[in-house]
């Protein structure tokens, strides 16, 4: 009788501890979850807005494996320069609340609560010549390949093509990427995006 009272206690002790492994694996997947969540969420209501249910899923479709690894290198390098040039402009702006707008994301959170960040916020994209749509769609792109994509400098990306902007227009089938694809190169080729690699690396982190 001692012995199968010993032998239930360990059975029990190894169940216990399993359900805590198991506890911790849940909980550790559902905060990558809520993260993820957040970082996506300023997406949604905008693209369903502008684009239908087919529209939205086209345009997953092209965002998630249709270009080669140049492509995809070449347009997140631009995408990158663009969105760190972004996020860079209204910290200027704002030199107050410069330290509490740490990355690109933060910036998206904060501006649909404080009035200051927001009005600045579109007054930085009239002054790039980029629509709230143009930044969701190059969002989306840089969270969809930035764990695969290879950033490339400015010579890197002449030696693979010397028209980015023709590039762009024969291989990205999406209106809505293809138009903010070239905004972007648009706003980095006039000289207005900063190319700081560490900055790229770390502009939609939170």
């Amino acid at each position: 009788m001692l012995i199968l009272i010993m032998t239930l206690v360990l059975i029990f002790h190894r169940v216990e501890n399993r359900l805590q492994t198991v506890e911790t694996q849940f909980k550790e997947l559902n905060s990558a979850m809520e993260k993820l969540t957040q970082k996506l969420q300023f997406q949604d209501k905008t693209l369903e807005k502008q684009m239908g249910e087919d529209e939205i899923n086209g345009f997953c479709l092209h965002l998630c494996g249709r270009f080669t690894s140049v492509e995809i290198n070449l347009f997140y390098s631009y995408v990158s320069e663009m969105l760190c040039c972004l996020h860079s402009c209204v910290r200027v702006k704002l030199p107050d609340l410069a330290g509490g707008l740490p990355t690109l994301a933060s910036v998206m959170r904060r501006k649909g609560k404080n009035q200051r960040i927001r009005l600045v916020w579109e007054a930085v994209l009239e002054m790039l010549g980029l629509q709230e749509g143009d930044v969701l769609a190059l969002c989306t792109f840089f969270i969809i390949h930035c764990s695969e994509a290879q950033y490339y400098t400015a010579n890197q990306r002449h030696k693979y093509t010397s028209d980015i902007s023709t590039m762009i227009t024969k291989v990205v089938k999406n209106q809505i990427l293809r138009e903010s694809l070239l905004c972007a190169v648009q706003v980095v080729e006039n000289g207005r995006a900063q190319r700081d690699p560490k900055k790229i690396v770390t502009l939609v982190q939170k």
